[in-house]
């Protein structure tokens, strides 16, 4: 396999995960300093990549990216234009990092009710691996609303409870027991219909929420910037934050990833349009890509102040 499959593996270079990254996508590639790259493979076939500067978000340049039908809608099939970060620079599955990118949605804005995601954070699967393993954080769209979701093991023995208003303190969640998995819905668009949930039937304690008080921008409304934390915790440590447009989103805790025998020692994160195969085509723009282990080199002024301030409250460091 060559230096950018998905392979398991080590922490590569010493501590080169925890390197600052920065691309603005204003130049004809991608930059050096954004460990960024296009995947070549079958389903990313379907996808084009496009350094433009028509339409930007704050910079001289951003990226567009593409997918056009090439199975002809046919099942269990999958179209990507999807971004990776460099298999040398993943970080480690048990480490926490923060991620921040722009996304815009060019028009028209899909209203299939299956798969579409914008941008998603996997566990390395090795070809040990038994099963197919979903991101444990997704931001995802369906019937144009957008949504976020994160995803862990199913847990042997639970009960499914039925949904229902009077479950204080639960996250819905989408059991899958012949995935053995469990997908938890933990953020919304403001057009947000209860038959888009319609798969989250169940609730679960083993995930737990704290609603910021903000839900996502809907894709309509122009470009996104998006501030993540991410920590999965497969055995209850798991802590995520989300932050959009500089307005703090959700928290979430508990069981979050995978911990199956096969998987790697790393996280890695992609961005781009990735969709079950269909008719037509999709485009989002991408720009002011950042990742660090440091919130301030990710979040804007606002969320970074309600991070302080809720955190010495809590006596707890900055995540």
């Amino acid at each position: 396999m060559g230096p950018d499959s998905n392979a398991t593996g080590g922490e590569s270079n010493g501590s080169a995960w925890e390197a600052r990254l920065i691309d603005g996508f204003e130049g004809d590639g991608f930059s050096p300093a954004g460990g960024l790259y296009y995947r070549e493979n079958a389903e990313q076939s379907a996808g084009t990549v496009e350094f433009q500067r028509e339409v930007t978000h704050g910079s001289a340049g951003a990226l567009k990216l593409s997918v056009r039908p090439i199975w002809n809608g046919k099942r269990h099939r999958s179209e990507r234009a999807e971004v990776w970060e460099r298999t040398a620079l993943r970080v480690p599955y048990d480490k926490a990092v923060w991620y921040g990118f722009s996304v815009r949605f060019a028009d028209p804005i899909p209203q299939d009710d299956h798969r579409h995601l914008i941008a998603q954070w996997k566990r390395e699967i090795g070809p040990g691996a038994k099963g197919d393993f979903s991101p444990f954080l997704a931001l995802r769209l369906v019937r144009g609303r957008l949504f976020a979701t994160v995803e862990t093991t199913f847990p042997v023995g639970q009960s499914s409870l039925p949904v229902s208003a009077g479950t204080p303190g639960l996250t819905p969640v989408w059991l899958r027991p012949e995935k053995r998995q469990m997908r938890a819905l933990v953020a919304t668009d403001p057009h947000w219909e209860p038959r888009d949930g319609r798969l989250f039937k169940a609730y679960t304690d083993r995930i737990a929420m704290v609603d910021r008080g903000n839900g996502l921008p809907a894709p309509q409304s122009g470009w996104i910037d998006f501030a993540v934390m991410t920590r999965p915790g497969p055995d209850g440590s798991g802590h995520i934050e989300l932050f959009a447009n500089d307005r703090w989103v959700v928290t979430v805790r508990g069981h979050v990833g995978h911990a199956e025998q096969g998987l790697g020692a790393r996280q890695y994160f992609k961005f781009g349009p990735y969709r079950s195969a269909a008719h037509g085509g999709w485009s989002l723009y991408y720009d002011n890509f950042r990742r660090s282990t440091r919130s301030e080199d990710v979040l804007g002024p606002a969320g970074l102040a309600a991070l302080r301030a809720e955190t010495a409250a809590e006596g707890t460091p900055s995540p």
